[in-house]
C-alpha cells in the first residue's frame, strides 16, 4: 500500500480531489490551513484569518496501481500552481 502526502494551496483543494476521485482512490484526508516553512519561505500564520495563501494537507492511502491515474491527474495541477506531493510506503497496523 502507498501513502500520497500533498501539501498544496487550498485555493487548489478543489481540482485536486476531483484529480483523486478521477483516479479512484478509495479515499483521502484533508487538512485545512496548515502552515510551515519550505523551499519558498513560510506561511503565516496571519493568513489563516483570510485563508489567503492558506494551505492544505491531503493524505491518500491507495494501491500502487492507482498511482500512474493519480499522478497523471495531480502532476498537471502541482506544476502549475505549485506544492508538493510524495510518496511513501505504508503497513497497516
Amino acid at each position: 500500500m502507498k501513502r500520497v502526502d500533498l501539501i498544496l494551496s487550498e485555493r487548489e483543494l478543489d481540482a485536486v480531489i476531483k484529480a483523486i476521485e478521477a483516479a479512484e482512490a478509495p479515499g483521502y484526508s484533508v487538512m485545512r490551513h496548515v502552515t510551515g516553512k519550505g523551499p519558498h519561505g513560510s506561511v503565516s500564520e496571519a493568513m489563516d484569518f483570510s485563508g489567503l495563501g492558506a494551505n492544505a494537507h491531503v493524505i491518500v492511502f491507495c494501491e500502487t496501481g492507482i498511482l500512474p491515474k493519480l499522478r497523471e491527474g495531480i502532476q498537471p495541477l502541482l506544476d502549475y500552481y505549485g506544492g508538493v506531493a510524495y510518496v511513501s510506503e505504508a503497513e497497516p497496523l
